[in-house]
């Protein structure tokens, strides 16, 4: 008896370590999540490396801990589970919104009892020349395809991600207002801008009162200031936060390496400057 108890034992401690050894294999470790008219001048943009990090896995049991530590095989030599070790595999074009923009949606109101809203639409930047190729063809289909690339040049888009912005009026179709090719590593830092002011008239006869544009992701504040003499605040909201009517306000943009910012002016005006006020 005293020997099928240590025989029984013995199993015991083998089959527990091959159930943890099976359940590290179930572990998959896996990346961090991440996440026109030129006012104010030509901005300076810091070059800057993003640096991704591993997301370490851990195991817990009901108590909130596992220990690993203090099994022995049948000869008493101590033995731990097996763990197994993956390489993190890169994100494939689709993961990286290579082949299909993502759109943000950045502001709405109302125009002449017509509902405007202008939204951002981000291509992922390609890691090849064969990525950017297909990625052109994709753009094609979007009509969205950057000012001075053509089915020659689609190497010059390795590298960076592209932008379009967007604007419908009322059940009109959608156009493109601006757009261009950034290179992932060029930054916004400061007090950086870039901005347009553009009329809320599909044709351009009415003044400029709606302002949008790009600046860093530490600015808190930009203010568009109108030929009347009054001034808009666009102030900074949180990722995910509505986009309510006529609102001025800084948001994050999916993809895109800074944020974005919307001024709308009072009726009756047009735009005079625009800055980062904090």
């Amino acid at each position: 008896m005293s020997a099928d108890r240590e025989t029984n034992q013995t199993m015991t401690d083998r089959d527990i370590a091959l159930l943890l050894a099976d359940a590290a294999d179930e572990v998959e470790i896996g990346i961090a999540p991440y996440q026109a008219v030129i006012c104010g001048g030509r901005r300076r943009r810091a070059r800057r490396w993003a640096l991704a990090t591993a997301a370490a896995l851990v195991i817990v049991g009901g108590s909130g801990t596992l220990a690993l530590a203090g099994l022995r095989d049948g000869s008493g030599v101590e033995v731990s589970p097996a763990v197994k070790h993956e390489s993190t595999a890169p994100l494939t074009p689709e993961e990286r919104s290579v082949y299909e923009p993502r759109g943000t949606l950045i502001g709405i109101g109302e125009i002449g009892g017509k509902e405007w809203q202008v939204t951002v639409d981000v291509w992922g930047a390609p890691r090849t020349e064969g990525e950017a190729w297909a990625q052109f063809q994709r753009m094609k289909a979007f009509g969205e395809v950057p000012v001075g690339v053509d089915a020659g040049k689609t190497s010059q888009l390795v590298g960076k991600y592209s932008y379009f912005t967007r604007r419908a009026i009322g059940d009109g179709k959608d156009s493109v207002l601006t757009q261009n090719s950034v290179d992932t590593k060029d930054v916004m830092a400061g007090t950086d801008l870039e901005s347009v002011a553009l009329s809320l008239d599909p044709k351009h006869t009415t003044p400029q009162r709606l302002v949008m544009g790009q600046v860093a992701k530490t600015a808190q504040e930009v203010t568009c200031s109108w030929k009347d003499g009054s001034s808009t605040v666009a102030r900074r909201v949180a990722e995910g936060a509505d986009v309510n009517s006529d609102e001025s306000a800084i948001r994050p943009v999916a993809g895109s390496s800074d944020d974005w910012f919307v001024c709308v002016g009072p009726e009756g005006t047009t735009f005079d400057s625009v800055k980062v006020t904090k």
